[in-house]
């Protein structure tokens, strides 16, 4: 006798609504902010959000334009580093300090240079560590 449950019974996977361009806009402002309290360069912040310095700089100047679907996830990504972060440290100054800090988990790179490899999968890598750490996913 199989302990297998027929396929109509098991539910389905939970798959959130997509992130809309109006909660796009409203991440790239959240993370204007977040690139300022890291200290990171406008070359910094457009590798992180994968477009060229002078679409990065107009964006921050005029505001986001239509943002990609690697565009929404490297922002939610990035935004759920900070979540983490202040779950993390009760100073919010060290959880933004502990960006650029050298860490062992990262073979001694710190977190901004591990997410500046380039790729959505480098922020990831950041915030699973980090998810993980305070316990959540």
């Amino acid at each position: 006798m199989s302990m297998l449950q027929p396929i109509e019974t098991v539910p389905a996977p939970f798959r959130p609504e997509p992130v809309t361009q109006d909660e796009g806009g409203a991440m790239f402002r959240a993370a204007l902010n977040l690139f300022a309290k890291w200290g990171v360069t406008d070359e910094q912040a457009a590798m992180l959000t994968d477009m060229p310095v002078r679409s990065f700089r107009r964006w921050k100047a005029e505001g986001p334009g239509r943002i990609s679907r690697d565009g929404l996830a490297r922002l939610s990504n990035l935004m759920g580093i900070h979540k983490a972060l202040r779950i993390i440290f009760q100073e919010p100054q060290r959880g933004y300090d502990w960006i650029k800090a050298p860490n062992a988990a990262f073979d001694g790179a710190s977190a901004l240079a591990v997410m500046l490899g380039g790729e959505l999968t480098d922020i990831m890598r950041v915030r699973r560590y980090l998810d993980a750490e305070r316990g959540g996913w």
